[in-house]
């Protein structure tokens, strides 16, 4: 007996009406008895010679309509599980090659070295020869840097890659590995000269160590340069943080006065219209914000402040005509609580997990708040990964 696949789980697995699972398989695929899926009108050919032994994608076999949909589903799921429901707009799907940071990883072995993201549930690595998630800018950096490697990764071990497209090129932080000495030195530069690295740091265990930045790195936010610490949080595409900058501005409207908590490089805040206040517990985060706002002459106050341990109190969320929210995966159950109590007119909140989107959304409407729409955003192409921006209302 065959079935159709009718939907994409959460890790991945297409799923028929009669719930068997298959992996691999998109809406509209049929699965036989003996376990075999046979491709329907959403199954694509997935590009990347890569996929799906690499994990940097689960849904490369997903076209565009079934992807959208996995991300809706995703999000209404997490909502029915809260009993709560929503307008669910249609997502902003970032185009392949647009990822602008990464973590790779690298390892020398068998007198090569090789880079690119581990095999989904395992520790073995992929060796990168194409990429169809990275910028052009990030992917050609690969090859050129397994040489540089060879010469400072020791055998049998692995180092850690962040890269990050600054406004000035590449950034670039090396956990792992050891580069002293004069020959060192000269390498690493002429290295960067020959391939329009912004900056270079080496992470041995105490820290990120800058060995190359010929001019400050910075990332350009709503027209703001803004000063870039080293393995800062950025949204993944500049296409995704477009669309949530742009649903953001949508929920908190003209306000004159907004706080932005969980501020980061003020992604959010440097975008908002009127006054703002920003809170951000990363010291260097909220460091560079105020440097860079102060120099924009914007309106902007910036607090170091822990919001899980010393979250916004209900009169102090009161003095906002809107607050943004966008904290990390673990979502602000401790800021919803307060917020709950609050009588802010507009709340505007990013998430990049659903689930802990759906809870604090929940504490937010027993506490008066309306949820009216969801902004979903696929900045992660081909990944499980998804990410939102909602307006709640009072």
């Amino acid at each position: 007996m065959s079935d159709v696949i009718v939907r994409v789980a959460a890790r991945g697995d297409g799923v028929t009406g009669n719930g068997r699972h298959a992996s691999l398989a998109a809406p509209g695929d049929t699965l036989t008895a003996d376990g075999q899926v046979l491709p329907g009108p959403h199954h694509q050919v997935p590009p990347c010679r890569h996929f799906p032994t690499c994990g940097g994608c689960q849904l490369q076999h997903l076209d565009d309509e079934s992807y959208a949909g996995f991300i809706t589903d995703r999000i209404a799921g997490a909502l029915a599980a809260q009993g709560l429901g929503a307008d669910i707009r249609a997502p902003a799907l970032s185009p392949a090659r647009t990822r602008r940071r990464a973590a790779l990883q690298a390892e020398a072995k068998g007198g090569r070295v090789r880079i690119g993201f581990s095999e989904g549930s395992s520790h073995a690595l992929v060796d990168l020869q194409e990429c169809w998630i990275l910028t052009p800018g990030l992917f050609a950096l690969i090859a050129p840097l397994r040489g540089l490697l060879a010469r400072f990764l020791k055998a049998n071990r692995r180092a850690r890659l962040h890269l990050t497209q600054a406004d000035q090129g590449i950034d670039l932080l090396i956990e792992g590995i050891e580069a002293e000495g004069l020959a060192a030195a000269e390498e690493i530069t002429a290295f960067c000269q020959r391939h329009g690295v912004a900056r270079l740091s080496i992470d041995n265990g105490l820290g990120p160590e800058t060995r190359w930045e010929p001019e400050p790195v910075t990332i350009t936010l709503s027209g703001v340069a803004v000063p870039l610490p080293h393995n800062s949080f950025l949204q993944a595409t500049g296409e995704g943080e477009a669309a949530l900058v742009a649903a953001v501005r949508a929920a908190v409207g003209q306000a004159g006065v907004t706080a932005d908590l969980f501020s980061g490089l003020g992604t959010f805040a440097l975008a908002l219209p009127g006054r703002v206040y920003a809170a951000e517990a990363a010291r260097d985060a909220i460091l560079s914000l105020k440097g860079a706002g102060a120099r924009a002459g914007r309106q902007l106050f910036a607090d170091h402040r822990d919001l899980f341990r010393r979250p916004l109190t209900p009169a102090e969320c009161d003095r906002f005509a809107a607050i943004v929210l966008d904290p990390p995966r673990a979502g602000a159950r401790e800021q919803a609580l307060q917020l709950a109590e609050a009588k802010t007119p507009s709340i505007a909140y990013v998430s990049c997990n659903p689930s802990s989107f759906a809870r604090d959304a929940e504490i937010l409407c027993k506490g008066g708040y309306t949820l009216d729409w969801i902004q979903p955003v696929g900045q992660f192409r081909w990944s499980t990964h998804v990410e939102l921006a909602a307006r709640f209302s009072r």
